[in-house]
């Protein structure tokens, strides 16, 4: 008698890994062509090691790890690269009459039936993670499109022809499809393109921490430049000035935004291109990385009918997000939110949102002074670079409206002093501030290779000296789904400093940064540092990363 086959969320249900009630939800709020792994895994629910592992007790499928497998590359043949790509599947070995193949759900029967009449072979699936698989195909599947053939035909190109740069068949044009499909899959934020003296290095932003992917010959640096600018309608002339772009492309079966900024250096233009997922936009103030407290308190903050509200902290920080995040949770029908951004990052529907566009005077001060005259109730600056927008930002804020805003600075309190630096009067800033959010991001432990370790003695102290107690801690040690590095994805930590009557007469006062300190621990503010370690106490990140972003005292 043939035993029923039994369906993907009653094997996670029994494995204990997924509520019943988490299983009807994910069934009834996914897509109708997205698979149910692949839902559970969007919101968070599962891993997709944990998924691996229950698929194979549960089916008695062997899991692979791709990363230093010996492949046999004639196989490649037998499955075409589009097939292998958007059914996640690879081969891996073939003994007899079988076939063996990694896929990432060995339990579409219709997929290893189709495989079986392609190939003529009996197929053996083993799982994989769907990074592993993706990683496999650009790499071997990529060969063909490799550097011999650009190499060949670089020395025409180098006397100026660039006509190549269009044609989609051309090695340069799969060259840097590769490039921005291999960052696609390996979740980057940036792409850096350096040249050197000699070479040129390919290297990808991972999780806020820069890691070379390949290195290229310096003859090839004038045809990459020539096919970036013309993906990004840059002058591909003009060689000593810096120049700004953008590209809209789909990869990997989503849309990508890449902001392409290019730099004269002394070897050739430096090209970094930011990477904007527009299918991952971080638009759920919950899933940010808040801790009770400090959502609380955030939440009150943007639900105010007036007032400015700030988001501090270094370049890519997380600030742009958090703020999409709040704008997100106050859009509705009944307010007028208009945005001014330098660039506009993410397209949100229901808000106005204006590009800044300096070479037509369109300025944050300018721009901000006409939106004024649009009936707003909320208003988004993109950033307070200068003395000018502080000002018409505040004003704006004094005038019965809610303004957020973005500033450059190393903490909450510090944000006070760095306003009144630029010249803005203590009593304007008093009356207008209602909070200031301090903002970092810090590597996330990997949750499919975790494991809790004994806090060494100098970890012990760190906790002590905060008033805090530690007795685990938790490191990655590296697996195929984290690349070996025991982190994946980021989390942000927060310092969220509401302005109370006392901060205000403070600041009226002129008083020390010191004193508006002690108010702030006086009213249980919880600082970047103290955010950090609650986050270390629950396996979220390593003590090494939040000394990374936070300083001790």
């Amino acid at each position: 008698m043939i035993q029923p086959r039994k369906r993907l969320g009653d094997l996670l249900v029994e494995a204990g890994l997924l509520t019943e009630d988490q299983l009807q939800t994910t069934l009834k709020e996914k897509t109708p062509n997205q698979k149910l792994g692949e839902a559970l895994l969007q919101r968070g629910y599962i891993t997709e090691q944990q998924l691996i592992e229950v698929l194979e007790f549960q089916l008695g499928i062997p899991h692979i790890s791709l990363f230093h497998y010996p492949f046999d590359t004639k196989l490649f043949t037998l499955i075409p690269k589009e097939t292998a790509r958007r059914k996640l599947i690879v081969p891996l070995k073939r003994e007899a009459n079988k076939l063996y193949v990694a896929m990432w759900d060995p339990m579409d029967f219709i997929l290893i039936d189709d495989l079986r009449l392609s190939t003529g072979f009996h197929i053996e699936p083993a799982i994989s993670t769907k990074g592993d698989i993706l990683r496999t195909i650009n790499k071997y599947y990529n060969a063909d499109d490799g550097l011999d053939e650009l190499l060949v035909e670089l020395p025409q190109n180098e006397r100026g022809r660039t006509d190549d740069t269009n044609d989609q068949d051309s090695p340069i044009v799969k060259l840097v499809n590769q490039i921005l499909t291999n960052a696609v899959i390996q979740r980057a934020s940036d792409i850096h393109i350096d040249p050197q003296e000699t070479k040129i290095l390919v290297r990808y932003r991972i999780d806020g921490v820069l890691r070379i992917d390949r290195i290229l010959p310096q003859s090839m640096l004038s045809v990459l430049t020539a096919r970036i600018k013309i993906m990004a309608n840059l002058d591909i002339t003009e060689h000593r000035i810096p120049q700004d772009g953008r590209i809209n492309l789909n990869l990997e079966f989503h849309p990508i935004d890449l902001r392409v900024s290019t730099l004269p250096t002394v070897y050739g233009e430096k090209i970094v291109m930011r990477l904007l997922d527009m299918s991952s936009t971080l638009s759920d103030i919950n899933k940010i990385g808040f801790n009770a407290l400090n959502l609380k308190r955030f939440t009150e903050l943007i639900e105010k009918p007036t007032g400015i509200v700030l988001i501090t902290g270094p370049t890519g920080s997380g600030k742009s997000s958090t703020l999409y995040a709040a704008l997100n949770k106050i859009n509705n029908d009944e307010v007028n939110i208009i945005t001014i951004e330098d660039p506009v990052e993410y397209q949100l529907e229901g808000i106005s949102q204006v590009q800044v566009n300096q070479n037509v005077g369109m300025t944050f001060a300018a721009g901000l002074r006409s939106i004024l005259r649009q009936d707003p109730n909320i208003i988004m600056v993109g950033e307070i670079r200068d003395t000018e927008t502080a000002e018409v930002a505040i004003r704006a804020s004094l005038t019965g409206h809610l303004v957020l805003s973005t500033l450059h600075t190393n903490d909450s309190i510090g944000t006070v002093t760095r306003l009144l630096d630029m010249g803005v009067e203590p009593f304007m800033l008093a009356s207008s501030l209602a909070g200031i959010v301090a903002q970092r991001l810090v590597r996330r432990v990997c949750r499919d290779c975790m494991e809790a370790q004994e806090p060494s003695k100098r970890e012990i102290e760190i906790f002590a000296k905060r008033g805090l107690k530690i007795e685990k801690i938790h490191r990655g040690k590296g697996c195929s789904s984290c690349n070996m590095t025991g982190y994946k994805g980021r989390i942000a930590l927060h310092e969220v400093l509401v302005i109370n009557e006392e901060i205000r007469r403070s600041i009226m006062n002129g008083e020390s940064f010191q004193r508006i300190k002690e108010i702030a621990i006086k009213n249980k503010t919880i600082f970047l540092l103290d955010d950090g370690l609650l986050k270390v106490k629950q396996g979220l990140t390593t003590t090494e990363e939040v000394l990374r972003v936070a300083m001790l005292e």
